[in-house]
């Protein structure tokens, strides 16, 4: 009679155990995977980014939408950087609808940002205008998916890199009566990239951001599965006219892969190289006169070196599992720069004049419809901002070309830590200063370059920080 009682005890006491087992679900596992999509345009449309757009009648190197996709079993995340100029907020907002439909993704989850390469086609490739849009929206959404499909059990960590030989300031302050007139006639007090090595030279309007940020995923064994790295650099240049390339933000997810020895991987590794904050930075040391290359050269180098940098910041990572993921994402209403009706009337007078026969741009009559077409634009904008945290890291984003000093106030002003931004992202909303520099003119606050109001940037950067306090505060 003893033994049937403690068989029964033992019995129930596993029955027991069982079910509080049972109660209990695992231990949620944080996933990563990662896909790019070739995004390449037709050839015959014309490559955006500077006044003359030439037609592009080669392809150096394909355009790729990167895309990464984070899982913590309760929240998932997509993170897409695109080889073009930048991101209309249809193309994103078409995407983001797509990545929803085909795999659940709400669309404050994912976020879509281009690299700003001068060496891309936008809006429409050859073909029916509108056409490469679509084409675009879809590929992205078929990477994701695809991410979606190699998402596997992963360790993150965070690392920087310190580059700043390539970075400088590009608006300079410059001795009294040696800047050129602007566009509308009137004189500024900086000038965006002066002659290398000129006597007038004063000192740089403000100032850079040397740090590369890098996230870093990678199974529980070492295998990497992707880089999303971001750095405050415009972009290279130094193309052939008629060339399509990524600039050195390809180059350099290329030649990261090579030094990862992940060529042949499968599932593919995927580098990512996002445009931080670098609307007024450039690669040029303006203390110097710059030299001529030939093609690609000076891409490449400053791609590889980058590369290399990375790569040893890596080989010191220290990656953790159990990562969590929160998001936040919201559209203020800012309101938008109206011309004056001196600028009007101006505008308006210039465009009425006989056009002066040379083979330059005709920078006043440009500015002249740009500001008509500013005229014409709705008094406000809804600015797309998101905030992701993944683990103690914090990435947040604008739709513009954000002035490297903002990237800056939010790093140093973010709770979570680290903290790093990236532009370009959901819309193109032009150039975004801080309120002291439309004071000091130059090209990146010209009416028709800058589209939003002188107080824009502290008003969109206090939004973040909200939300950057709500995703910190959120298990």
């Amino acid at each position: 009679m003893k033994t049937k009682i403690m068989k029964l005890i033992l019995a129930v006491g596993c029955l027991a155990s069982a079910q509080l087992f049972a109660a209990s679900p695992d231990k949620a596992v944080f996933r990563a995977g990662a896909a790019a999509s070739n995004i390449t345009p037709f050839l015959g449309g014309k490559i955006v980014g500077n006044f003359v757009q030439p037609t592009a009648t080669n392809v150096h190197d394909e355009l790729h939408a990167r895309c990464l996709v984070l899982d913590d079993g309760k929240t998932r995340l997509a993170l897409v950087v695109c080889d073009l100029l930048g991101i209309s907020r249809s193309v994103s907002t078409e995407a983001r609808k797509l990545i929803q439909q085909n795999t659940g993704i709400p669309p404050e989850h994912v976020l879509i940002s281009a690299v700003h390469t001068h060496s891309a086609c936008v809006a429409s490739g050859k073909g029916t205008p509108g056409e490469y849009n679509k084409f675009v929206a879809q590929r992205i959404a078929d990477g994701v998916q695809t991410a979606i499909g190699r998402l596997r059990p992963a360790q993150a960590a965070f690392v920087t890199a310190e580059a700043p030989e390539h970075v400088s300031n590009r608006r300079w302050f410059m001795k009294p009566g040696t800047v050129p007139p602007n566009p509308f006639g009137g004189v500024d007090r900086v000038k965006m990239n002066p002659p290398g090595g000129s006597p007038d030279l004063v000192e740089p309007a403000g100032p850079t951001d040397p740090t590369v940020s890098v996230l870093a995923l990678r199974e529980p064994e070492g295998r990497p599965i992707a880089v999303y790295s971001a750095y405050s650099l415009h972009y290279v240049g130094g193309v052939r006219d008629g060339d399509i390339s990524a600039d050195y933000y390809g180059m350099y997810c290329e030649e990261l892969k090579r030094l990862l020895g992940a060529r042949d991987q499968d599932p593919p590794f995927v580098a990512m190289m996002a445009n931080g904050t670098s609307g007024d930075i450039n690669s040029i040391n303006f203390r110097m006169p710059r030299p001529s290359l030939p093609p690609y050269v000076r891409m490449r180098a400053i791609a590889d070196d980058i590369a290399r940098k990375v790569h040893a910041a890596l080989a010191k990572a220290e990656y953790r599992g159990g990562v969590t993921l929160a998001a936040r994402f919201r559209e203020p209403t800012i309101a938008s720069r109206q011309p004056t009706a001196e600028q009007l009337a101006w505008a308006k007078e210039t465009l009425a004049k006989p056009a002066p026969k040379s083979d330059k741009v005709d920078m006043p009559a440009t500015y002249a419809r740009r500001t008509l077409s500013v005229a014409a634009m709705p008094k406000t904008v809804l600015a797309p901002l998101q905030v992701f945290r993944i683990g103690p890291v914090c990435i947040a984003s604008m739709p513009c070309e954000v002035f490297c000093e903002i990237g800056l106030e939010f790093k140093k002003r973010s709770a979570v830590q680290p903290a790093f931004m990236v532009s370009l992202a959901h819309d193109g909303l032009g150039y975004l200063p801080t309120p002291r520099h439309f004071a000091l003119g130059g090209y990146e606050t010209w009416l028709g370059t800058s589209r939003m109001e002188p107080q824009a940037s502290e008003k969109m950067l206090d939004a973040l920080l909200e939300m950057e306090a709500e995703v910190r505060d959120q298990p």
